[in-house]
């Protein structure tokens, strides 16, 4: 059982300087002077290739990081778990005479899958160019950054991992840098871990943890990840949703049948796919699978007073992504980011278009994305789909079906659960909590956006069931940089406030 997580936060643990607001304005001058440095630096970083899978460039991506944090004056080293060969988490820790307190930062360096054909022309997911704004909106591409040229803050990087999550990265090294640089002292000591597989489920990073918890001990983790309101106001998150993955597979023929030779005799795969699809949702987006909402833990009184001060989005979204009516009409965005979903990532049997044919396909393929919230259990949830799935008439295999199956059942599914894991959440009202709030919001004159969870998923459980900690999620780039898409993009300005606000809580004692 988890021990006592909150001894870790008595009163007071953490303060804010008085003078936070002067030294806020003393990083972003230096920031402002070594804009073009910065820039050269983070161009040589999104060059290198950083597909999960990609594991010759992902360690490139690593000693990358490496050789920045030393040059930085940032002791590093990789940490590799138990199964050989995995990718490594890149860490680092400055140690502060006198300090009895520890804040740890955290980042990714590994991005989603990419199309080359799918970005715009003239884009390459790894050779970064700039832009003078979103595509989407009517941006220009200005090319490569040509290294001494002047740097507007209101263009764009586009590259993949360009927000997500090498700004993180980015912002959490060159804050401790700009401290140092300009003479703040630390009154803390500072950690700092950079993974490599989370876009693939941080699959390995509960046994970097376990292995190397005494080296990950920290007061607090402060994550680095992740879009700031649509609003633009700088933004705090105090949890995350869980996610677990799963593929379906509906069968036909054993081989693909003439439309008109066997039509209204061969059962069609794709047909009893969507009509099982169907059957999870209504027309609202209400999902209609047993249970699925019974086990959401309840947002606290001061959750829903954060909640009742975010900034409407809704308006502004439904006209920029050109969406009539949301799922449900009834709710916000941000109130059904709140509740567990279900959500079609793809579907896929035989072709369409061009090389469409008249058949009937031999089998309909789905890959579902099930997001969590705090009180979910991901094995429980899917678990949820599998017997729903079951109650519409199935009968479910985890591999290929035999002959004999083939021969037994009239409607058989293949179901795969990948790997999943659960939500996290802080408290909104601990010392730490309030402490990162005071430090971030000394960088701005505007109230900021506390939201207790944000839409995408990070395996933060970790922290608090492995490390016994609390965790803090603090996005600095732009909520339409298309992160996990074609067109990648980050606005620089933003990255540059990420630097800010990330020396910020780095000065809290």
């Amino acid at each position: 059982m988890m021990k006592n997580i909150y001894k870790f936060f008595p009163v007071l643990l953490f303060a804010v300087s008085a003078g936070a607001a002067v030294q806020a304005q003393t990083i972003q001058q230096y920031v402002s002077k070594n804009d073009k440095k910065l820039m050269e630096e983070y161009i040589q970083f999104l060059s290198i290739p950083n597909v999960s899978t990609d594991t010759v460039n992902i360690r490139k991506n690593a000693a990358f990081i490496q050789e920045m944090m030393e040059r930085k004056g940032i002791k590093a080293e990789l940490l590799n778990g138990t199964t050989p060969g995995v990718t490594p988490a890149v860490f680092g820790e400055i140690k502060t005479p006198g300090a009895t307190k520890t804040l740890g930062f955290y980042a990714h360096y590994d991005g989603q899958p990419v199309n080359p054909k799918q970005w715009h022309e003239g884009l390459d997911p790894f050779k970064p160019v700039l832009l003078t704004g979103s595509l989407e909106n009517g941006g220009k591409i200005m090319g490569p950054y040509k290294n001494g040229d002047a740097i507007n803050p209101e263009w764009r990087i586009a590259g993949r991992g360009s927000a997500d999550d090498k700004a993180g990265v980015m912002a959490i090294i060159n804050a401790y840098e700009a401290l140092v640089k300009t003479g703040k002292k630390l009154q803390v000591n500072i950690k700092f871990l950079f993974e490599g597989e989370e876009e693939v489920g941080s699959i390995h990073l509960d046994e970097i943890f376990k292995k190397h918890k005494a080296k990950l001990q920290a007061d607090s983790w402060i994550v680095v990840d992740g879009p700031r309101h649509v609003s633009g106001k700088k933004t705090i998150v105090f949890g995350v949703r869980g996610d677990v993955n799963m593929a379906l597979t509906t069968y036909g023929a054993k081989r693909p049948l003439h439309s008109g030779n066997y039509g209204n005799w061969a059962p069609n795969p794709a047909l009893k796919m969507v009509q099982l699809l169907a059957s999870m949702k209504d027309n609202k987006g209400n999902v209609l699978i047993k249970g699925f909402y019974d086990d959401v833990t309840p947002l606290t009184s001061s959750e829903k007073k954060a909640m009742a001060q975010i900034p409407d989005q809704d308006v502004l979204l439904k006209k920029e992504l050109g969406v009539h009516t949301p799922e449900n009409s009834e709710r916000s965005l941000m109130e059904g980011v709140m509740i567990p979903t279900l959500n079609i990532n793809g579907i896929q049997s035989a072709n369409v278009g061009a090389l469409a044919g008249n058949i009937i396909p031999t089998k309909a393929e789905v890959a579902l994305d099930l997001r969590l919230v705090k009180g979910n259990d991901h094995r429980k949830q899917a678990q949820k789909v599998i017997d729903h799935i079951k109650s519409e008439g199935y009968h479910v295999v985890t591999t290929e079906p035999t002959e004999e199956e083939r021969s037994k059942y009239a409607n058989l599914i293949k179901v795969e659960v990948k790997h999943g894991y659960n939500a996290q959440r802080t408290p909104m009202d601990l010392p730490i909590s309030r402490s990162v709030q005071a430090a971030v919001q000394s960088t701005i004159k505007e109230p900021l956006v506390l939201i207790p969870t944000m839409g995408g998923s990070l395996p933060l459980y970790l922290f608090e069931e492995i490390l016994e900690t609390k965790v803090i999620t603090v996005p600095i780039v732009n909520y339409d940089n298309n992160q996990h898409a074609e067109n990648e993009n980050v606005r620089i300005g933003y990255l540059w406030e990420g630097i800010e606000t990330i020396a910020a809580i780095m000065q809290i004692k």
